[in-house]
């Protein structure tokens, strides 16, 4: 699931907010410098106009930036587009002024409004660690060229940026403030809707009542073990694991709920829950991440499974993580054909499938969470489990 912006509006999004930062940068730096080099110099100082230092040769590479930029979104780096622009535009600059006052009598002086630019419009990213980049990376800067130069000129800008920066950071706590006010209103909206379709699910057959809830827990607590999910990828997989079986709407009850063995026509109709499932959810937005585990969760290790008879990584982990959960909690569970399984031999079965049917690495994992997934088991209260019915 850890991909630069997955979600196609979140990429737009940045796509935009990248698009404006850079365009505002290279408009205020080359309005500037033309205004301050060559006109403010010439007409107001009386001094020779022109860039100071490395100037001409300063903007030729930034401007060549530009290029590296179009390649790396192009190979789906958008996210980390903007602290290579911030790190090779601190590094020019700190060049540009060293090779201009080192050696000189000139005082240290720095004027770039770019730079308050930079700090004032890093709030427009949302992003807390750019925000922190930034204005360390301002603070690395000045320290640098102090130490080069030996001067204590430095102390001015670092100062000033602290009370931009304190501005700055107002305006990113109250974007935050306003997205996290909307990403809760719709996580609310969505989890409504979530659990209503399984309460659609579950009132079809009254053997998989709380089946869903269950596997949603057994496969995050698999999920945090792998240490690999930050906390919304787990939110969503939450909500893929909850609506792993909603396919199941489109089998015919006599199907669902037959007490015996199903014929081999019959199993074939079971096994297309998955496809169905990915069909009914791929167009509702926030749940586009669940299709991997709604269609996979039940192919196999070996390749043997359903329906695409997909083979070890092949596999999406989290089809893997959901697949070890579905058999635990569908083995410890009754069913309309069976009774419940005790949690050891669910345990064992699962240890025997290791290589066959589960994902090896994902077995050796399952052992440790498994004294949680029995107290879980335990706790649970089997007489009103219907998922709905939680919060």
């Amino acid at each position: 699931m850890r991909s630069d912006f997955l979600n196609p509006s979140l990429r737009h999004e940045e796509q935009r907010a990248l698009k404006w930062f850079l365009i505002m940068f290279y408009l205020i730096s080359v309005v500037y410098d033309i205004f301050y080099n060559f006109i403010y110099k010439k007409y107001i100082s009386n001094v020779e106009p022109g860039l100071p230092g490395v100037g001409y040769v300063y903007y030729l590479l930034l401007f060549a930036l530009l290029l590296v930029i179009f390649l790396m979104i192009k190979k789906g780096k958008l996210g980390s587009v903007k602290y290579v622009f911030i790190s090779v535009y601190l590094f020019l600059s700190i060049i540009n002024d060293t090779v201009y006052y080192f050696g000189s009598n000139l005082e240290y002086q720095t004027g770039n409004i770019v730079e308050v630019f930079i700090i004032l419009f890093t709030p427009m990213f949302v992003n807390t660690n750019f925000f922190r980049f930034v204005f360390i990376g301002m603070v690395i800067k000045y320290l640098i060229i102090g130490l080069i130069l030996q001067s204590s000129g430095v102390l001015l800008p670092v100062i000033l940026y602290l009370f931009v920066t304190a501005i700055a950071y107002i305006l990113l706590k109250r974007f935050q403030a306003y997205l996290q006010a909307y990403k809760t209103s719709y996580d609310e909206q969505l989890r409504g809707i979530v659990k209503g379709v399984i309460a659609t699910i579950e009132l079809k057959d009254p053997y998989t009542r709380g089946h869903s809830e269950r596997v949603a827990h057994y496969a995050r607590s698999l999920a945090i073990e792998t240490e690999k999910y930050n906390k919304d990828e787990l939110n969503s997989f939450h909500y893929a694991c909850l609506l792993h079986d909603i396919g199941k709407v489109n089998i015919p009850d006599q199907i669902l709920m037959k007490p015996g063995k199903l014929t081999s026509e019959e199993f074939d109709v079971i096994k297309t829950h998955p496809v169905v499932g990915v069909e009914a959810v791929k167009k509702v937005q926030g749940l586009d991440q669940s299709l991997d585990v709604i269609k996979s969760h039940h192919e196999r290790w070996d390749g043997k499974g359903y329906p695409d008879q997909l083979k070890g990584r092949e596999i999406s982990q989290l089809a893997r993580i959901v697949s070890i959960a579905d058999a635990f909690d569908a083995m410890t569970s009754s069913r309309s054909y069976r009774s419940a399984l005790p949690v050891d031999d669910a345990y064992n079965r699962i240890i025997e499938g290791k290589g066959t049917q589960f994902d090896p690495e994902l077995v050796e994992l399952f052992k440790k969470v498994y004294p949680e997934w029995v107290k879980f088991h335990g706790d649970y209260d089997w007489s009103e489990n219907l998922s709905y019915q939680n919060n």
